[in-house]
């Protein structure tokens, strides 16, 4: 960088730093350069209209001098480029991509004016003729797992509890885990991703999970209690919840292709209708 840009980088630095420079003194002065490339200029007030606040005086510094050396190379980039790449079709493509821009967003716009929520019942049955389109990709699981130090009171009452199937043995697991369980949790009525119990437990699960499949141990102090009731092997269609993202994305987007093409047939019919298009093509 010649000596002259870098004494005004310098120079600006120190003004974009300094807490005691108002805004309505850097109004009134004329504020140098900080660099310049051909007849293009950058000042202070450009790279304090883009620096985030709450920067320190040292981060401020460097974003500094990287926000001006990248203004500097786009300068002399863009400055050769131009001399070189041929600047109408530049020009053809920035203009088909702001009628890009424009079209999506007017569409975006009026698809939300017109979206509405999709009924639970709908979703529900779209499950039920479709599910085989949204399969896992791990296993889930349902049951009940337990964890609690060696020496919890009522231990040896949870194992023989977290075994059964019985509601009353149910509750009063539920009852006995209470103050002394570091972790309790019931999942026998709904599906969780096996991967979430598999990493709480520290034992090597291989050939897990399997329905019916109980584990008691102990490691590091705390016993270990799990229980699979129930499983859904990796490949098996998703159960409702987890699905339920998915074909709600799914029916969104149908959805929306629906509306779009109606939205287009009453464009042109109505530009039709006032003379404002024609369009002549073989049928």
């Amino acid at each position: 960088m010649p000596a002259a840009i870098r004494l005004s980088v310098a120079a600006g630095i120190c003004a974009l730093c300094l807490p005691g420079c108002s805004r309505e003194q850097a109004a009134v002065e004329t504020e140098p350069a900080l660099a310049r490339v051909g007849t293009a200029t950058i000042t202070a007030a450009d790279v304090r209209a883009a620096m985030p606040s709450g920067l320190s005086a040292d981060d401020s510094v460097k974003f500094v001098r990287a926000y001006v050396n990248s203004w500097v190379d786009e300068q002399l980039i863009v400055g050769i480029a131009s001399q070189q790449v041929d600047m109408d079709a530049i020009d053809r493509l920035a203009d088909d991509y702001r009628r890009s821009l424009i079209m999506q967003e007017y569409r975006r716009q009026m698809y939300e004016s017109h979206a509405a929520s999709i009924p639970e019942d709908s979703l529900r049955a779209y499950h039920e003729a479709h599910g085989g389109d949204f399969l896992l990709d791990r296993p889930m699981v349902r049951g009940v797992y337990i964890k609690v130090p060696d020496d919890a009171p009522g231990l040896r009452r949870m194992r023989k509890l977290f075994r059964s199937d019985r509601t009353d043995d149910i509750d009063a697991l539920e009852k006995e885990v209470l103050g002394s369980a570091i972790h309790y949790d019931y999942f026998r009525d709904k599906w969780v991703d096996w991967e979430q119990i598999e990493m709480r437990v520290p034992v090597d699960f291989a050939g897990w999970p399997g329905r019916g499949q109980t584990l008691d141990t102990s490691a590091g102090g705390f016993t270990y209690l799990l229980r699979v009731t129930d499983v859904l092997p990796a490949g098996s269609p998703m159960p409702y919840e987890q699905a339920r993202p998915l074909i709600v994305q799914r029916m969104l987007a149908a959805d929306r292709r629906t509306y779009d093409a109606r939205m287009m047939a009453e464009l042109r019919r109505s530009a039709a209708d006032r003379g404002d298009m024609v369009v002549n093509l073989d049928r």
